[in-house]
């Protein structure tokens, strides 16, 4: 399945996922009162609302490039991301208000049976598979959305496991763990956030993508049998996506013909890299003295 269609699809489980699971949650919040499954309530509905967004993100980002935008969409991306992050965010700091007025004001309902504690081990079984998923499918589609859903599900996990040990010890007579758990799901939240800005900052400043990936970039340049060295390689984002620059230093008594062979054949095999988009290389003939040393790129090869 081509990306397009297959970000679509992800997008979708991912919206019928949470809407399911913030449905079965209020409605065992609304039957016990249990604080940390109504903490969790509202996580899967800020979950259930940012699905619509990662639909909708992941539609536009996806549409083929137009005269407007003649290297495609991809770029609407990270900005999906940040969305994410701000509902993200709006969750963690709704949960850790309602915490805090609950332990502050002494009014602490226990939730009692066990559908508190079976809801929150479903969600926790839930958001694993969908961890697992939208992982799978963010690397192999080069997806910063999806991976930054992962990340939220991933978190998911281990809020709705603190909100079950909170219920548990509630039931057992310690009422002040139902608030204190949802204090870690609120903290948990939060820190997501965080993490998603994070990565996705990157794609929007242009910085330089892996040290890893920057020297594979480099030894696909170098392994041109008529390519002697290298120099100026630089390599950015532009969205999820890599745009490369690199000038390659050839023998000057190449023909025309024979430096473009040699320009193709560099550019084809730095753009096979899934996560490069662009390659544009400059052929410098060692007549010209354009051959210079490059500290970066001794490091990056030497290293």
């Amino acid at each position: 399945m081509s990306r397009g269609p297959a970000l679509r699809r992800v997008g979708l489980v991912i919206l019928g996922v949470n809407l399911a699971l913030a449905a079965l949650k209020g409605a065992v919040y609304w039957t016990t009162g249990s604080l940390a499954v109504g903490s969790e309530a509202v996580n899967s509905l800020a979950d259930a609302a940012y699905s619509l967004v990662i639909v909708a993100g992941l539609y536009l980002t996806t549409r083929p490039p137009d005269f407007e935008h003649p290297h495609g969409h991809e770029r609407i991306e990270p900005f999906v991301s940040l969305f994410v992050a701000v509902g993200v965010f709006a969750a963690g700091g709704a949960i850790l208000w309602r915490a805090g007025q609950s332990l502050l004001s002494g009014d602490i309902t226990v939730a009692r049976g066990p559908a508190a504690v079976g809801v929150l081990a479903l969600s926790a079984a839930a958001k694993y598979g969908l961890y697992r998923y939208c992982l799978s499918e963010g690397r192999d589609r080069n997806s910063p959305a999806l991976i930054a859903t992962a990340k939220d599900n991933r978190n998911d996990i281990l809020t709705a496991t603190a909100a079950l040990v909170g219920v548990a010890g509630a039931a057992l007579g310690a009422p002040v763990l139902d608030p204190l758990a949802a204090l870690l799901v609120a903290v948990g939240i939060l820190y997501t956030g965080v993490e998603i800005v994070r990565d996705n900052v990157d794609y929007l400043v242009g910085a330089a993508p892996p040290e890893d990936l920057r020297v594979e970039i480099l030894r696909r340049a170098l392994a041109h049998p008529d390519v002697e060295g290298a120099h100026d390689v630089i390599a950015h984002y532009v969205g999820p996506e890599i745009d490369v620059s690199v000038h390659v230093e050839v023998e000057g008594d190449r023909t025309l013909r024979e430096a473009h062979d040699i320009e193709s054949a560099v550019v084809a095999s730095i753009e096979a890299l899934p996560e490069v988009d662009d390659a544009f290389v400059h052929v410098d003939p060692k007549e010209l003295g354009e051959w210079k040393p490059d500290e970066e790129v001794e490091r990056l090869w030497g290293s």
